[in-house]
This record gives C-alpha cells, sequence and structure tokens, in this order.
C-alpha cells in the first residue's frame, strides 16, 4: 500500500494498492499553506482509503520541480511518516505522475493517431511563478509502464517557452495539479521493475531567496 504526497503545486495526497487501484485521493488546490493542510489531507487520504498508517507499506514522495518552500513541505513530511513507520520513501518526479495521468487517458481513449498521441512528445508545464514556467519533456510510455522522459524538468521565460516547444515538436500540457494517485503509481511501477523514479533531491531549479550570510560584519567599539 502506497502512499503518495505532493506539494509542487497545490497539496495532494493519495493512497494506492501495488497493482494501481486507487483507494483515496485527497486535494488542496491552494498554492500555499502546505504546512497548514498536509497533516489533515494525509489523515483523511488513511481515513477515505479505510487503512491505518501501519497499512502503509512506502512512501511516494513528488520531487518537484516546485517553488522552495512549498515543495519542501511535502518532501518533509513524506520522509517524517515514513520515519515513523520504518518504510521506504520512493523519489518521484512530480511531472511524471502528470505525464502518466495523460498517457493512461491516451491509452484508454485509443487515440494514438491524434496530435496527442503516446507516441508524440508532450511536455507538462507547471507555473514557476517569477514569469517562468517549468517543464519537462516526454515522449511515450516504457515497458515498466513509466512515462519517458526526453529530457529532464527546466525553468524557461514565460514568453519563450512556446518557441521552444515548437523547435522541438512537442505539444504544451499546462498542469495545474499534481494527481498523488498517478504518483503513487509510478512509485509502484519503479519498485516493480527495481528502478529509480526520482532524484534523492528535490528539484528546485533555483536558489531559494534566503541565503547564508556572508562573514559577519566588523564591529567598531
Amino acid at each position: 500500500m502506497i502512499l503518495g504526497i505532493d506539494t509542487s503545486l497545490g497539496s495532494a495526497v493519495a493512497v494506492v494498492e501495488p497493482d494501481g487501484v486507487i483507494r483515496s485521493q485527497i486535494e488542496s488546490p491552494d498554492p500555499r499553506g502546505h504546512a497548514e493542510v498536509i497533516g489533515s489531507l494525509i489523515e483523511r487520504a488513511l481515513a477515505e482509503a479505510s487503512v491505518s498508517p501501519s497499512d502503509i507499506t512506502h512512501v511516494a514522495a513528488g520531487m518537484g520541480p516546485g517553488p522552495f518552500t512549498g515543495l519542501r513541505v511535502g518532501i518533509a513530511a513524506a520522509r517524517a511518516f515514513a520515519l515513523g513507520r520504518g518504510v521506504p520513501v520512493v523519489p518521484v518526479v512530480s511531472h511524471d505522475a502528470v505525464a502518466l495521468e495523460l498517457l493512461l487517458h491516451t491509452a484508454l481513449t485509443a487515440d494514438w493517431g491524434s496530435p496527442d498521441g503516446a507516441d508524440d512528445a508532450f511536455a507538462v508545464v507547471t507555473d514557476a511563478r517569477r514569469r517562468e514556467f517549468a517543464y519537462t519533456l516526454y515522449r511515450g510510455i516504457d515497458d515498466d509502464g513509466l512515462p519517458v522522459r526526453v529530457a529532464e524538468p527546466a525553468l524557461m521565460p514565460r514568453d519563450d517557452l512556446d518557441a521552444a516547444l515548437a523547435t522541438a515538436h512537442a505539444a504544451r500540457r499546462d498542469a495545474e495539479r499534481i494527481p498523488a494517485a498517478m504518483l503513487a503509481l509510478a512509485a509502484a511501477r519503479a519498485l516493480a521493475a527495481g528502478r529509480t523514479a526520482g532524484p534523492a533531491e528535490a528539484l528546485y531549479l533555483r536558489s531559494p531567496d534566503v541565503t547564508l550570510p556572508h562573514a559577519p560584519k566588523r564591529v567598531i567599539s
């Protein structure tokens, strides 16, 4: 039983069985206030799934890309829950969850020959604020059932993104939410294949605003 947690956009928590059955999925679209809601979302997701913390065997953590403050809340919550239960954390690129949802929808509708077909390149795009977008390029799904990343997550000025995607012949797919159930499913498929689904460290893509001070100033008495 996998608990998925992501706070790279809003806040999202889900409980998914290893075979992909979604037991629960709870979301808050607020791009702020992650720390205030994440605990209650986890509690509600477990209750809706009719499971207890002891039933969870893995925790899937959305590693971004995302803003520094919001993203680290979900990662910290995932690591704290896993530490308390003594279970592994499975890091997953947050955009992979969106890509997997898009690809599964394409497969269900059998729309393979359309511009949105599973073999066509596309980019998952999320708002990175400060007039920038975070985006990841994908093309299809591999034999393990995971989205194939053509390029790793990157930042792009808003005014330049469409031209860059046109050059890459990639369709643009804007996301306003990260489906925690797909995050957990990606983790389940990676575990089944013996693969690593995401990086061990968060994909902030830009440095935090607050930095360590330089050498202390001289004080003249």
